[in-house]
């Protein structure tokens, strides 16, 4: 593993017990330049991974606790009166930082949630007709407990497929457990945890990472793992074109991390496990069988061959 990477996995290990391999996504969507979806049931740390990854980078971070009543304005932030200079200016939001958390997103309305479609797409934000760029590195960590959980809104497939990736955190294991219960019982469990990296040095590895090499027959892999979403009975609506550059820089970051220059195709299906399963929309048909995005994506790769 890259030891930039392997730095930061390190000290967010101190804070999150028992989970390597969520972080290691956790990681690998902020590499990508990508945003991250964490659902789960309430209690199992999401909010402490995204705050553990802020805190391990010199990143300005802001946290948005989403509720029924939270509008767009207090998420992009709005333009009041200057009484005393006798003009409007901007009063940033909490969006205008590097990492945002917006923590139970689908607890606030579909009014306020598409709010943050344009500066998750775009990086930028538009304030009273004024264009307001965010800080780079940028990355919304969103958290949602399940749909049937009592008073949320589902989020959008429009809003869905602006995040890379969705992990689900997952109950600790009973191994985990224990050592979670022994570091509460001594009061390290919540430890300080400083910052190991800065922006630079994540801007470095983003760019470094659009540099890894995708031959050909890879690209064509790709696309037909992508094409292959939209020619299923199962899938009523497949990955878009929005979902091919995810996966391919995916692949490219999970190259990266594994300390190579160039993509293999285990990457390229690793980045279509990962990227690919939450932007589909089943048929009712598939959702009455209980198949799930995972289900289909892990059928199409087992079906998909690269031509060498």
């Amino acid at each position: 593993m890259n030891e930039k990477v392997q730095i930061l996995k390190r000290n967010m290990e101190q804070r999150i017990v028992g989970k390597g391999d969520v972080i290691d996504k956790v990681i690998l969507t902020l590499l990508s330049g990508g945003h991250l979806l964490l659902e789960d049931v309430p209690g199992v740390g999401k909010t402490s991974l995204a705050k553990a990854l802020a805190d391990s980078l010199s990143l300005s971070f802001s946290r948005i606790q989403c509720t029924p009543d939270t509008t767009p304005s207090d998420i992009t932030g709005l333009s009041v009166y200057n009484s005393a200079e006798g003009k409007f200016q901007v009063v940033p939001g909490p969006v205008m930082n590097n990492i945002v958390l917006a923590d139970e997103l689908n607890r606030t309305s579909p009014k306020t949630q598409s709010a943050l479609l344009e500066v998750m797409e775009e990086h930028k934000v538009t304030i009273d007709g004024k264009e307001q760029p965010v800080p780079e590195p940028f990355m919304v960590i969103g958290t949602q407990n399940p749909a049937e959980m009592a008073g949320t809104y589902p989020l959008p497939e429009s809003q869905l497929d602006r995040f890379m990736i969705r992990l689900s955190v997952g109950y600790p294991d009973p191994k985990a457990s224990e050592d979670m219960a022994k570091r509460f019982l001594t009061g390290q469990l919540h430890s300080a945890t400083h910052p190991v990296l800065t922006a630079r040095d994540v801007r470095e590895m983003q760019s470094e990472i659009a540099k890894i090499s995708i031959h050909d027959n890879l690209t064509a892999y790709a696309v037909n793992i992508v094409d292959a979403t939209r020619n299923k009975a199962e899938i009523s609506c497949g990955a878009s074109p929005r979902a091919l550059l995810s996966m391919l820089r995916c692949a490219q970051a999970l190259a990266f991390m594994d300390d190579r220059s160039y993509c293999i195709p285990e990457d390229i299906a690793s980045a279509a496990a990962l990227t690919l399963p939450h932007r589909l929309v089943l048929s009712s048909g598939a959702r009455l069988s209980r198949v799930t995005g995972e289900d289909m994506i892990a059928k199409i790769l087992s079906q998909t061959k690269v031509q060498r």
